[in-house]
């Protein structure tokens, strides 16, 4: 067991847990689900106040354009919330990122928008856990790491996204931007279970709108001159989920379309989830899915369009990654934490860092539970331990001058 340093020991020690759940408590406050561009403008201005007392330049980033298929199969661009980035030392030989989002799974109408004690220590409210409460650790930590660093080589972006509960299209190009050059990445999702295990590898996730275009015609008079976009969506439905398999999780979600019962339907939209455990099985499902719309246009006589894509990649536990693992397991000792982690199906904006090549351990923030749901909740005494657990990473990475 390594033991605390005195200067880490100093730097710990100013990790003021009532603080952080103050910010949490007023950040949950604020309604900033994804769709919400009013709530997240309001927290993103809290967040730039909140993060101007580090060092460096705080902006907001606009969001890049994103278009998704309507239900009638025509394209729209869908608005998201800006960006925060906050550039310490850019000009340090070594280069840290920390990530996390603003955005919340809960819309402005959803019944969920209060706060409540569960039991003593244990906070029920909207993203306390997912990650309003992780980017207070996030904060904490490096405000601790500020106050303590002396002449060390490291400089640090910081990124809080508007839009990762929906999967991050206008702040992806933004993300590999960041991580570029980067010597390793940290990101507040909360921990994989409440005990505090990480989130190691991670499956890739894409998603598809197939746009099948067929002819229209009397369901009486003459169906056989029509193209049944409808049977066709089904039909590649079945298909694909066929190819379903161990490392492949392939789920056909819905269709949309169809009209009167007395017209053959021209239009039909089917919505696919693919959850790849690697690349060659994201390049499998890719092949199959070509194939297969392929297939379809030619039996039922029409057209088809693949919209969508992998927005998050597999995330493979690497050997860079497994060094970084081992780092915070390490200082996790140090503190009496006993760090773990565990293979995942779950996705979130390490897959998109370490697609970049770059070391992440993606789930530094807080321990709680039952996140996306009203019944999310927060354990407080995890604020100051995962707090301190980064602070002190940060700071062995910042000795060494490496992972």
């Amino acid at each position: 067991m390594q033991s605390l340093a005195p200067h880490e020991e100093a730097a710990l020690e100013r990790i003021s847990q009532p603080a952080m759940l103050a910010e949490v408590q007023a950040w949950s406050a604020v309604n900033s689900g994804s769709s919400n561009l009013d709530g997240l403008a309001k927290m993103a201005e809290l967040l730039r106040d909140a993060f101007a007392l580090l060092p460096g330049e705080v902006e907001l980033v606009e969001p890049s354009p994103v278009e998704r298929v309507r239900a009638d199969g025509a394209k729209m661009t869908v608005q998201h919330g800006q960006h925060l980035v906050l550039t310490v030392r850019p000009e340090a030989p070594v280069q840290l990122l920390f990530t996390g989002h603003m955005d919340t799974v809960f819309a402005a109408d959803h019944p969920f928008q209060d706060q409540k004690w569960l039991e003593d220590g244990v906070l029920n409210g909207p993203g306390v856990a997912d990650m309003k409460g992780g980017i207070a650790v996030m904060l904490a930590a490096l405000s601790a790491y500020e106050e303590a660093r002396s002449n060390d080589p490291v400089g640090y972006q910081v990124l809080i996204n508007s839009d990762e509960e929906v999967g991050s299209a206008s702040s992806a190009a933004l993300i590999a931007k960041l991580a570029k050059g980067k010597t390793a990445a940290l990101t507040y999702e909360p921990a994989a279970l409440p005990d505090g295990t990480l989130a190691g590898a991670r499956a890739g996730s894409g998603n598809f709108s197939i746009i099948i275009s067929g002819k229209s015609a009397h369901a009486g008079r003459n169906p056989d001159d029509g193209r049944n976009a409808l049977v066709a969506a089904a039909d590649l439905a079945l298909r694909l989920k066929a190819i379903h398999r161990a490392g492949l999780s392939v789920n056909p979600a819905k269709i949309d379309g169809g009209g009167p019962n007395n017209v053959v339907p021209d239009k039909a939209i089917l919505r696919v989830n693919c959850r790849p455990e690697n690349t060659e099985m994201q390049n499998l499902f890719e092949a199959e899915l070509k194939q297969n719309v392929a297939a379809i246009e030619a039996e039922h006589d029409l057209s088809a369009h693949i919209h969508g894509g992998f927005g998050r990649p597999p995330k493979p536990l690497t050997p860079q990654a497994e060094k970084l693992f081992h780092l915070v397991r390490d200082c996790g000792e140090a503190l009496g934490i006993d760090i773990k982690w565990k293979s995942t199906g779950g996705v979130c904006d390490g897959n998109n860092i370490a697609a970049c090549g770059i070391p992440v351990v993606d789930t530094m923030g807080v321990r709680g539970g039952s996140i996306h749901s009203s019944d999310e909740f927060m354990i407080v005494d995890s604020l100051a331990e995962r707090a301190q657990l980064s602070a002190l990473t940060i700071l062995r990475i910042a000795q060494k001058g490496e992972v």
